[in-house]
């Protein structure tokens, strides 16, 4: 685990890194990726209400008008499988809920849509696109 700098704990030594900012950074890289492939960004962290709802890291569109549902996972080890086996089924059925959710507040007929993933494995970058469906 990485450390934001000398100092910044308590008893002066280093302050690791949380989940947050590591998760963060990760986005942060996925977003240029995405975007530097032609895609814009729509909206980052979108959230559903309530207990058990969702959470899309990025909603990106498509320079053809596909809206795309990415999923940020980044692992510094290879151990349990990696970035991808960390999107389980439970993880997917909340990504797609929230999808949904925020396609009814689009109103309308829903645009083509995809789910991606941007997987971090060990500072390696992969986009996987269509990595599952909303079945």
């Amino acid at each position: 685990m990485g450390f934001l700098g000398e100092g910044a704990g308590q008893g002066g030594g280093p302050r690791p890194l949380t989940t947050r900012v590591l998760g963060n950074a990760a986005e942060d890289r996925a977003l240029a990726h995405l975007q530097q492939a032609g895609l814009r960004l729509v909206q980052r962290n979108y959230r559903t209400a309530g207990r058990g709802g969702g959470e899309v890291d990025l909603i990106m569109r498509e320079p053809d008008g596909t809206l795309v549902f990415v999923e940020v996972r980044s692992r510094g080890r290879a151990s349990h499988g990696g970035a991808a086996a960390s999107i389980g089924a439970t993880k997917r059925r909340r990504i797609v809920f929230a999808a949904r959710c925020f396609l009814m507040r689009l109103g309308g007929e829903p645009p083509p849509c995809r789910f991606d993933a941007v997987l971090i494995d060990q500072g390696e970058l992969r986009w996987v696109r269509a990595a599952f469906d909303a079945q």
